[in-house]
């Protein structure tokens, strides 16, 4: 999985009706900065009122996942978020001149190819993951769906789905690199059962579906005169079944369990709403939209909660500053540059190491014999992380002096022994104005929290 954040290199379009509102409309991805995410925009309403893909402002589950924010309502996005999912882009404004983006031909392979064709382009910030810390669970006992997350450090699916038809047997599918998705994913269709066709269009939804952009699957016994009143429902020339396949018109399949690769593709859109990249291992048994979002809820609120948002710390890979381009930003040196690695940095938060060892001079007076790291010295660390998230934030850090001006809600929660190794993570709170900054700070020793405080930083210009 790709560690930093990837954005498009140009605008691109693609235009068609909506499969549920019928209305043609056109939707154009556009580049958009780090830590953007992934937010559509209404452009053909007043003000054109943007939509974060966001859990919170799902407002309809009906056959598809429904979106409104600022009086604006987004129908069907599943499809577009797993292509931008599977190519991992993290940045990107959705623009729509309509209700429901294009259902193309039921899959998402028409987004990715557009996307592709655009170009990707990688961006300087990291990508913020969300590890799953621990198991995470939902269940509907009434429709027999069961979804799980497990903690993994990657993003793996897999799918089971089965409907008791004797034209479709239990079928499953896998993901077990990101990077497939493209070849393995992208292509599957979105599907219907022949019986659910009527009840759908009594419901005002499937306006825009027709044989070339959903797989209609069978599952009964038809009649000639039914044959003839599908055609009308479809607007198309006399349907036909193919009883070895049991699929409307003759279809052929790309592959053999597509129906549960769909349900994967759907699922990689739905989730793509936490609002993070994430890594875990996701079981899903039967899903659909409904589950799908209720699982990414329990995630989301896992991340609200702080649990499991801890930075991870691997010393082989290269840090964003070392300890002499530290040196370079902060004005502190030893014994007082209390900061190793910078292993992380983005606009809004940074991660820092400390190496902790016998041999700093604070040892040799504070508590001898049972050497506990002084607290004033972690908020100090701590403060020295934040002020290389405050010094980059500003196009000419050379210029000015960061001063820690308020600390605020400050524990120290465990002691700090030598031989640790203190990972600090600082993330403003409240944007700069007029110099002025707050930020919490958090630090961790092997994934237990040892100390916490809210800060307040000024950037003062140096003379």
């Amino acid at each position: 999985m790709n560690e930093k954040q990837q954005t498009i290199s140009k605008s691109v379009s693609v235009t068609g009706v909506g499969l549920h509102t019928g209305v043609v409309a056109t939707m154009t991805f556009v580049p958009a900065p780090a830590n953007h995410g992934y937010k559509f925009q209404r452009v053909d309403l007043p003000d054109m009122p943007i939509v974060d893909a966001d859990v919170d402002n799902v407002v309809d589950l009906s056959r598809g996942t429904t979106i409104e924010q600022n009086g604006a309502r987004i129908h069907t996005v599943e499809h577009t978020l797993a292509a931008l999912v599977g190519l991992q882009i993290d940045n990107v404004l959705i623009q729509l001149d309509g209700p429901e983006p294009p259902i193309m031909d039921g899959s998402s392979v028409k987004f990715v190819d557009a996307l592709l064709d655009a170009g990707i382009e990688e961006q300087n910030a990291y990508r913020n993951y969300f590890e799953v810390p621990e198991y995470v669970h939902y269940k509907n006992k009434e429709k027999d769906t069961e979804l799980v997350a497990l903690p993994l450090s990657d993003y793996r699916l897999t799918v089971m789905v089965d409907y008791n038809s004797s034209v479709i047997s239990s079928q499953h599918a896998s993901l077990n690199d990101i990077t497939l998705f493209k070849d393995d994913i992208a292509a599957c269709r979105t599907f219907v059962f022949l019986h659910e066709l009527e009840a759908l269009y009594k419901q005002n939804l499937i306006k825009g579906g027709d044989l070339t952009n959903a797989i209609v699957i069978v599952d009964r016994e038809v009649q000639d005169g039914e044959l003839d009143h599908l055609s009308q429902l479809l607007n198309k020339p006399r349907v036909s079944v193919d009883k070895t396949k049991g699929i409307l018109n003759n279809v052929d399949l790309h592959y053999s369990n597509e129906m549960a690769r769909h349900k994967l593709l759907d699922l990689i859109g739905d989730l793509a709403l936490i609002g993070r990249p994430i890594k875990a291992q996701i079981l899903a048994a039967r899903p659909g939209h409904a589950a799908n979002v209720a699982l990414a809820k329990k995630i989301k609120k896992l991340i609200k909660s702080g649990k499991g948002d801890i930075p991870q710390y691997d010393p082989q890979k290269a840090p964003v500053f070392d300890i002499n381009q530290i040196g370079q930003l902060l004005a502190h040196r030893y014994p007082f540059q209390m900061i190793d690695k910078i292993i992380a940095l983005d606009e809004n938060s940074v991660v820092g190491v400390k190496n902790v060892t016998i041999n700093e001079q604070f040892f040799l007076g504070h508590f001898p014999g049972n050497p506990v790291m002084p607290g004033v010295l972690q908020l100090e660390a701590m403060a020295q992380t934040g002020g290389i998230l405050v010094l980059t934030s500003v196009p000419d850090p050379d210029n000015y002096w960061p001063y820690l001006i308020g600390i605020d809600a400050c524990r120290f929660r465990r002691n700090v022994f030598p031989g640790d190794t203190v990972i600090f993570k600082c993330e403003f709170t409240s944007p700069m104005k007029r110099g002025i900054v707050k930020m919490s700070g958090r630090g961790y020793v092997a994934g237990q929290l040892v100390c916490e405080a809210d800060m307040i930083a000024s950037l003062v210009k140096k003379k």
